[in-house]
């Protein structure tokens, strides 16, 4: 497996991304997977270990930094924008359609939490991408709507929209609008405010656990009001007849944003739970993530017709749908 570091235009913004290619030999051009990221994150954490191991089972893939994150372009920095999102998955489809190496005619899309929902939107609306999986779904909209539980005081993000005006003013009188921390200072804080939850989220991006120097802890304050207005489940019922799999942690408070997305399928959808894992377990841990890889594996191979397959000594996982 060999990892180039590649970069491409998405309206109007350079996007830095990771391209993996599989060390293997093949008979001609292989099939492809888009990989995103969890909001915050940057192609080097739970991204580029999935793109990387679906590599080493057959498949191109891209791993790349979102619009305003990461490596990439984009002015302000830290701007979670959901339109803008959905168009850099669609630019990185349309990447690969010019690798030589790549059958553009068998290309996939694979996000993880945040990239999740927002590649559900960017497969609706795109019909050159064959298949979608996603590993713990989720929409920022929604999370931040209604909390990562889905029980959040309404309160709580009327309270983030007067901020999210405030800023707006106070830009548009050449001010600092500051910045929205995405994270407390300590452990105990992050369990004080978002419960286990928001624990492991802290852990993995804040400590050496998974943490990197360019993943974003903080939003740009516009961020907000553009995530108020947006569903990006809406295009769900136009992936079918294409499947749809997701991929959520048995113990995930955030998987009834997979529940809901799946009822709104028209077409082949599973989704499919990974024993004893939580929300983070999906990012890091390979007792967790080795039987989701599998999985995947499985799903891509048959959706978009490739003879690829499970890398030598993989173990052999079966964990029940989620029903």
């Amino acid at each position: 497996m060999t990892r180039t570091t590649v970069d491409y235009d998405s309206a109007g913004i350079r996007i830095a991304a990771h391209l993996y290619t599989p060390g293997t030999p093949a008979s001609g051009p292989r099939p492809a997977l888009v990989v995103g990221h969890p909001g915050t994150g940057v192609k080097e954490q739970t991204s580029g270990t999935y793109a990387r191991l679906m590599a080493e089972r057959g498949f191109v893939t891209l791993a790349f930094d979102a619009a305003h994150q990461g490596e990439s372009g984009g002015l302000p920095r830290g701007l979670e924008d959901p339109a803008r999102r959905v168009e850099d998955f669609k630019a990185a489809v349309s990447y690969l359609t010019t690798r030589e190496e790549v059958d553009g005619k068998r290309i996939g899309l694979l996000g993880v939490c945040a990239s999740g929902g927002y590649s559900l939107a960017a497969t609706g609306g795109d019909h050159r991408v064959g298949a979608v999986a996603t590993v713990c779904t989720a929409d920022p909209s929604r999370q931040f709507r209604l909390g990562a539980g889905g029980d959040q005081d309404p309160a709580v993000f009327r309270a983030l929209l007067d901020a999210a005006a405030r800023a707006r003013t106070a830009a548009a009188r050449g001010e600092d609008p500051g910045v929205m921390a995405m994270f407390p200072e300590t452990a105990e804080q992050a369990r004080a405010l978002g419960g286990e939850h928001g624990f492991e989220g802290f852990e993995y991006y804040c400590t050496s656990r998974g943490a990197h120097e360019r993943s974003a802890k903080f939003l740009a304050w516009e961020s907000i009001d553009r995530l108020a207005c947006y569903d990006a489940f809406f295009a769900v019922p136009l992936i079918g007849p294409r499947p749809m799999l997701q991929i959520v942690g048995e113990r995930a408070v955030t998987a009834w944003m997979a529940v809901e997305a799946h009822q709104r399928a028209t077409g082949p959808a599973e989704l499919y739970r990974i024993p004893g894992a939580g929300h983070v377990d999906l990012y890091d841990k390979r007792e967790y993530i080795d039987p989701a890889v599998e999985k995947l594996t499985d799903f891509f191979t048959t959706a978009l017709g490739t003879a690829a397959r499970p890398a030598a000594g993989s173990a052999r996982h079966s964990p029940a749908p989620l029903r």
